[in-house]
């Protein structure tokens, strides 16, 4: 048996800065329009939801944002987040490749959703927020807000997609605990909720319902804000840290990634690994795959079409060109909650446009035999989500193995499944369904988009 290898860096690593990748990209991303007027959005129009130093951020073309102390100071319980070989997989796939993850589930709650959890509470409370609203799917993004919102004295409120309310009370319980208020979506408690239950009374929801939801509230009180787990820049930006700190641990074991993957939903885990990868490959002309890796049962980049669209179901938001089903679009309800989104963030959708990364999507049944067999071996569960990339490297590795070459690949596995057992229950029982996104619910959701000239 080979042994384990972990590459540690001592908290005076953490990293001091945030990256953003639009300071190095060959072209400028698609400005975010407002919906009535198809012009670019202002601070203005984006001031009901989030606080200036968040929108700031969101626009930022400097190449470095600073993280602020006070954000620093509670990302020191968990960070750095250690980098690991996965040696006895390499082992078990007899394959000469070399796999390394990234292990953010040693968070508080879990994942890497506090990475910019924290963040945002801290930039809400400096503008004297005393309530934030959010969406979340599977529930990580949910309990890390609640998290962060503990920690910085801010209610919280969660719209929680309802399929993944009933599959995962123990998400819900931490959520509780944090002191959150937990919602099912879509609910009676907004005019988006309402509309959605009179169509359709017995609605899984989706997260581009909760988004409605959690907008709405947000916009209709002086004392809330709205917060956002993924797709946007800011957020993006802010799981940075984790491709940061990899960057440095590569440097420990003498060895830099041929392929980098991580899995999609709104693509911040992706983004939070693999961006500063790609800019430092911008810059130096380094050679690099990048594969982003999503459910095939909610294909936005691999099925997907790169236009403007809102960013959820009710249209109360901005318009943002992406990789989109639509947003009327509502997904099956498999186990990967967190990646039950229509659209794929714009700055991922934009790299995918430049050719800079690749996009491929797997079925239910197909992750989850990946991430039981990454478990047995390395003794860690993956989340549902993170199963996508397990099995994206346990692939790479194999071609490697045809191939008789020898690569390193690197994942990001962005959090523990230990809230997810049963999923893993329903896929011993052989209870698992391989759903299949239905072309023609697409085909009508894409038949309502926005009419924007580009």
């Amino acid at each position: 048996m080979s042994e384990t290898v972990k590459y540690v860096l001592d908290e005076s690593r953490l990293p001091e800065v945030w990256y953003n990748l639009a300071a190095d990209l060959p072209e400028p991303a698609p400005p975010v329009l407002h919906p009535g007027t198809g012009q670019p959005v202002g601070p203005d129009d984006l001031a009901p939801l989030f606080p200036m130093a968040i929108i700031g951020q969101e626009v930022s073309t400097e190449r470095h944002i600073a993280i602020p102390e006070e954000v620093r100071d509670v990302y020191r319980q968990w960070r750095p987040t250690p980098l690991f070989r996965a040696r006895r997989l390499e082992q078990a796939l007899e394959t000469p490749a070399r796999i390394y993850y990234k292990y953010e589930g040693v968070s508080p709650t879990g994942s890497h959703k506090p990475n910019t959890a924290v963040a945002q509470a801290y930039y809400n409370k400096q503008e004297g927020v005393s309530r934030l609203t959010t969406e979340t799917g599977a529930g990580q993004w949910g309990s890390s807000l609640a998290f962060a919102g503990r920690v910085f004295g801010i209610e919280v409120e969660v719209y929680m997609v309802r399929v993944s309310y009933e599959q995962k009370p123990y998400r819900r319980a931490l959520m509780e605990t944090f002191g959150a208020r937990c919602v099912p979506s879509p609910s009676e408690e907004t005019n988006a909720g309402r509309t959605i239950l009179a169509e359709h009374p017995d609605s899984t929801g989706s997260l581009g319902i909760a988004i409605s939801e959690a907008v709405e509230m947000a916009a209709t009180r002086e004392d809330t804000k709205y917060s956002l787990g993924s797709v946007l820049n800011h957020v993006l930006m802010h799981q940075t840290v984790i491709g940061e700190e990899t960057q440095e641990q590569l440097e420990l074991a003498d060895d830099y990634p041929d392929v980098v993957i991580g899995c999609t939903g709104g693509g911040s885990n992706f983004s939070g690994l693999s961006f500063p990868f790609i800019g430092q490959a911008l810059r130096d002309g380094k050679k690099l795959r990048v594969i982003a890796v999503e459910p095939a049962a909610c294909p936005s980049l691999t099925k997907g079409l790169y236009a403007y669209d809102f960013g959820d179901t009710g249209h109360l938001t901005p318009l943002v060109r992406m990789h989109t089903l639509g947003s009327a679009f509502v997904p099956p309800p498999f186990h990967s909650g967190g990646l039950r989104y229509h659209g794929m963030a714009p700055m991922v959708s934009h790299v995918k446009e430049l050719g800079l990364i690749e996009a491929r999507a797997y079925t239910q049944t197909e992750v989850f035999a990946a991430g039981v067999e990454f478990a047995r071996v390395e003794g860690i569960v993956p989340a549902p989500e993170a199963n996508h990339a397990v099995k994206a490297a346990i692939d790479e590795a194999v071609r490697c193995r045809e191939e008789g070459v020898s690569q390193a690949i690197l994942f990001n596995l962005c959090g523990h499944g230990h809230f997810d057992m049963q999923a893993y229950t329903d896929y011993f029982a052989g209870k698992l369904e391989d759903h299949e996104y239905s072309e023609d619910e697409v085909a009508m959701a894409l038949a309502g988009l926005p009419s924007v000239a580009v």
